[in-house]
């Protein structure tokens, strides 16, 4: 009966763990996918892009897409 009891707190314990960590992962990946990504015009430069200043976005490179500012 005792190791019945401690193999369903071992049990309850692994699964309230693992429901941690996924919520945790959901938290942050809701908040990061509604920022915006903002870089410098040197930033964009030093990543292989060109900053197109009439547009305020970076164009190639490893930045390609995302906004300067």
């Amino acid at each position: 009966m005792r190791v019945r009891r401690i193999l369903t707190a071992c049990i309850a314990t692994a699964a309230l763990t693992g429901l941690g960590f996924t919520g945790a992962a959901t938290a942050i990946a809701a908040t990061t996918q509604g920022a915006h990504s903002y870089v410098t015009p040197s930033e964009c430069k030093q990543g292989g892009g060109m900053a197109d200043l009439t547009d305020n976005v970076c164009k190639g490179g490893k930045h390609d897409g995302e906004k300067v500012d």
